[in-house]
This record gives C-alpha cells, sequence and structure tokens, in this order.
C-alpha cells in the first residue's frame, strides 16, 4: 500500500510541475505580456517600463524566470498582485471561502439527488421514471451552465421575485438566511450537470451490481429485498462512485467559474476572470496551481481511498 501511495504521490507532483511550466509559458508569452497592464498608462514612459521590467525580472530569459518563481512558490512566496501590490496567497484566500461554499453546496444537492434518481433508474429499468431520467440528464449534460444561470435570474429573480439576481449576500444584512438566500439560485445551477452524471453513472453501476450472482443468491436464500438493496447491492454500488467523486472535482471548478461570473458570486472563479482582464499574471498563476494542487490531491485521495477498499488495485 505504501508504494502504491509513493507511486501515485509521485506522479501527481511530475503532472503538476508540467501544469505550472505550461501555465507559466502561456502567460508570458500571451500578446501584451506582463507589462501590458502598465503600457496602458498614458504617464508610463519608456524609462519607467524600462525599471518595472528589471524590478519584475521580466528582462531575464523565460526559463529563469520560471525557475525563480517556482523556487519561491515552494517557499511559500507565490508573488505580490499587480493591482493592489497584496500578496497571492492572501488574494486567494479572501475568495476561497466563497467558492468552496458555493461548491460544497452543489456537491451535496449533487450527490443526494442524482445517486437517488440512480438507483431508482436502475431498480425500475425501462419505466417511465427511467426515461424521463435519462432525458433529462441528457438535456441537462447538453445546457451551457451560462445559459441557464441566465434563464434562472430572468425566472426567478426577474420575472417572480423569489431569489436575488446575483451577490453573495444583501448589503447591510449578512445573516445566515440571507446568505443562503443567495446561495439557492448559483449552487442548483452549479449543481445540475453533477446531478446528471452521479445519477448516470449511480445507474450504470447499481445495474452491475443487481446483476451479480450473489444478489441472486441472497433472493434464493430468501432475504427481505430491502436488505439486499442496502446491505449488499448498495454497498458495492457505491464503490465506483469514489472514483467518481475524484474525477469530479475539475467539473466542478469549471462549473463554478460561470456560475460565479453569471452571479456575482466573489469567488476565485470571479478573481480568475478579473485578474485575467486587468492582466494580474501573478494572482493568475496563483489560481491555476491552487487549482491544479486541489485537483490532484482530489483525485490521489480517491484512488488511495479505492484502493483502501479494494485490495486489487494496489495489488496491480
Amino acid at each position: 500500500m505504501a508504494r502504491y501511495v509513493v507511486n501515485r504521490l509521485a506522479q501527481a507532483i511530475m503532472l503538476l510541475v508540467i501544469v505550472s511550466a505550461i501555465g507559466f509559458a502561456l502567460l508570458h508569452l500571451a500578446p501584451g505580456g506582463p507589462l501590458s497592464q502598465f503600457a496602458a498608462s498614458a504617464q508610463m514612459t519608456q524609462e519607467d517600463l524600462d525599471r518595472v521590467t528589471k524590478q519584475l525580472g521580466l528582462d531575464r530569459p523565460l526559463p529563469i524566470q520560471y525557475l525563480d518563481w517556482f523556487g519561491r512558490m515552494l517557499k511559500g512566496d507565490w508573488g505580490k498582485s499587480y493591482r493592489d501590490g497584496e500578496a497571492v496567497l492572501s488574494v486567494i484566500s479572501s475568495h476561497l471561502g466563497a467558492t468552496l461554499e458555493l461548491m460544497a453546496t452543489a456537491t451535496i444537492i449533487a450527490v443526494l439527488l442524482g445517486c437517488w434518481i440512480g438507483i431508482l433508474g436502475a431498480l425500475r429499468r425501462y419505466s417511465l421514471f427511467d426515461s424521463l431520467a435519462t432525458v433529462g440528464a441528457m438535456i441537462a449534460l447538453s445546457i451551457p451552465t451560462f445559459w441557464f444561470g441566465l434563464v434562472t435570474i430572468y425566472l426567478f429573480s426577474i420575472k417572480l421575485g423569489w431569489l436575488p439576481a446575483g451577490n453573495r449576500q444583501t448589503i447591510g444584512d449578512g445573516s445566515f438566511l440571507d446568505l443562503l438566500h443567495h446561495l439557492i439560485a448559483p449552487s442548483m445551477v452549479l449543481a445540475l450537470v453533477e446531478t446528471a452524471m452521479w445519477g448516470r453513472f449511480m445507474r450504470s453501476s447499481m445495474l452491475e451490481v443487481i446483476n451479480q450472482d450473489y444478489i441472486r443468491t441472497a433472493r434464493a436464500k430468501g432475504m427481505p429485498e430491502w436488505r439486499i438493496l442496502t446491505v449488499h447491492a448498495l454497498r458495492n454500488a457505491l464503490l465506483p462512485m469514489i472514483t467518481v467523486a475524484g474525477l469530479q472535482f475539475p467539473t466542478l471548478l469549471g462549473g463554478a467559474l460561470v456560475a460565479e461570473t453569471v452571479f456575482t458570486w466573489p469567488g476565485m472563479g470571479r478573481l480568475f476572470l478579473d485578474s485575467i482582464g486587468y492582466r494580474d499574471y501573478p494572482v493568475v498563476m496563483g489560481i491555476l496551481m491552487f487549482s491544479a494542487t486541489m485537483v490532484l490531491i482530489g483525485s490521489l485521495l480517491a484512488d488511495i481511498l479505492y484502493a483502501v477498499v479494494d485490495p486489487r488495485i494496489r495489488v496491480g
């Protein structure tokens, strides 16, 4: 088991280095470059640009810049924002709570609703419910998140006035009920695609399990159906979902970026887009590395947990 964990950890670290190198190169080679925001100022002279270039170390070869940035990042120095000079880690941490709040709520909704739909669809295969669930999942997977968000705002905020159109809280309020009221719309929009994916995966996993020989044997012994489903079928059907949970994290991050933009939610997704528009490259790289690290950690934990419950994985 220890050898399996070490191998997966080494692969994750290598992948993280590759992601950081590619991201750093793409940002610095993009049109405009890191100096574009400074050059846009009418008061900035060529001498000022040269001074800023030297201060930021942008006059050095790109590989040297990357190695210097990567070394400082490992020591906890992720640089400072071009916008206000604040430390990148402080900027990210100030927006992280809002994103985690949105993602956690959407995940809980998607897991509970998706697993229920998947289990019921497997037990009532080819029924009207199963057919409607299949069609609904295909529609949900086909609808762009931003479009569904705009429709939600139009219907429930503008027309009906039930939900706020955006932001995390009402100015001057900040109560728990107010926070919950603002959280409903973006979390439901973010959970839409996740619910469809969890439902389809759970249906397939449950169908595979209930057709196994040990399920038929349990029925032949006269075991109650509820006990067969809960103790034997459901427990084994949930095992592949551990891996699915790890693989869903990148989708959640991408969906959060869109949902936060549509609902002006003050999370990391909104910060990422604002930083790109401002050409605040230290913050953009910080968010990229933080997101990549979280994705790899999620995938690594899912693999380790799956190896714990299924010894065949770590033996192989």
